[in-house]
């Protein structure tokens, strides 16, 4: 959801470290602020000293992976926003006591950078700056070390998505089971959110941004673990397409425009003579063709190539992994033969989700 578009900037021990475009857009807007009040070296410094805040969300982020590696969990990447760092982890520990120290290894980073300064600065730290980290002025390493101070204790509120809002739902998971508990902490993740909203729309717009981020991510947290929910015990047969229209190689975008038209797919299958699946083409790679290079663009051009395929039993879980983390236009369906026999996409999903749920309400 917030990841899309990212740049990649560099990568450590598997982890791809990215930055979201959004990112440059509050560097500028930090230095046009400091501009304004002190000139070209006080925006200089303001923008170094984000730079510095957030090689500090870096190594938070790096703290929650390295604890997630000790359970066998791997984290593809690492997005900065301009609100923090987003770590996506392939799955959520399964145990709540693993879910807790992972929680907590990130505002321990953050603790750890701001004990080492405040020794480092004895008694020239100035607590008055807890009211003013976002301002670039003397004792530069003060700053660092209060802003390190407010990130460990922003990070531990016991609301979603912060990590003490996972500490709180790995608590409430003892009792309540991990859906629930999930529930429980995404409402107090979205109060949250509305206080800061609020607060935010007294005249501090940068709240309003972190509001929208915290409603949003708790909401979609929420979501997909109660998506994961109903869809435990089920197979990527169940909620996949079987009867599909698809494209030959040697097929053009004027073609697939006409198949586009009569029938409500959004995606096309691009499938040889022997049944293989060579590629997926989508709805808005065609009209991006058509709009660029014209109708007799080659389907194998325009197509995504790298479609993912799971065999027909295996869990949904993995499936929805590749969808809605991943963000994959589809996930190809084999059976047994390792044939290509149908593909789930993000659209049949959610229809297979909202099926789940009503049938829930009202079981057989």
């Amino acid at each position: 959801m917030f990841t899309s578009g990212s740049i990649k900037l560099f990568e450590v021990g598997g982890t791809a470290v990215r930055v979201h475009p959004t990112f440059f857009l509050l560097l500028a807007w930090i230095g046009a602020l400091h501009w304004i009040e002190g000139g070209p070296q006080q925006a200089l410094t303001g923008i170094i000293f984000v730079v510095v805040l957030f090689a500090c969300v870096v190594l938070h982020e790096f703290g929650h992976i390295l604890m997630a590696r000790r359970f066998g969990i791997r984290t593809p990447d690492v997005t900065l926003l301009p609100i923090g760092g987003v770590a996506a982890m392939e799955r959520i520990p399964e145990k709540p006591s693993e879910e807790i120290l992972v929680a907590v290894a990130g505002p321990a980073v953050n603790l750890i950078i701001a004990s080492i300064l405040i020794l480092f600065l004895g008694d020239s730290l100035d607590l008055e700056r807890f009211a003013r980290v976002e301002d670039a002025k003397p004792s530069f390493l003060a700053q660092v070390a209060v802003a390190n101070l407010v990130l460990f204790v922003f990070n531990l509120i016991p609301a979603f998505p912060m990590d003490g809002g996972r500490v709180l739902r790995a608590l409430l998971a003892l009792r309540f089971g991990h859906t629930q508990a999930t529930r429980i902490a995404a409402t107090f993740g979205q109060g949250l959110a509305i206080l800061f909203g609020v607060l935010g729309l007294m005249g501090n717009p940068f709240l309003i941004l972190i509001a929208l981020f915290i409603f949003l991510a708790a909401s979609g947290e929420a979501g997909y673990v109660e998506m994961r929910d109903l869809t435990r015990g089920f197979r990527a047969r169940d909620a996949m397409v079987s009867q599909f229209e698809a494209l030959s190689p040697t097929a053009d975008a004027d073609s697939a425009a006409a198949l586009l038209l009569r029938t409500t797919q959004q995606e096309f299958p691009v499938v040889d003579g022997a049944g293989a699946l060579r590629g997926v083409l989508t709805r808005e790679a065609l009209i991006a063709a058509l709009n660029d290079t014209g109708g007799q663009t080659p389907v194998l051009d325009i197509m995504t190539t790298d479609i993912p395929a799971v065999a027909e039993n295996t869990p949904l879980e993995p499936v929805i992994e590749l969808l809605q983390r991943k963000r994959m236009p589809a996930v190809a369906i084999l059976n047994a033969q390792d044939q290509f026999v149908g593909y789930v996409n993000s659209q049949n999903l959610a229809e297979f989700v909202w099926v789940r749920s009503a049938q829930t309400k009202h079981p057989a």
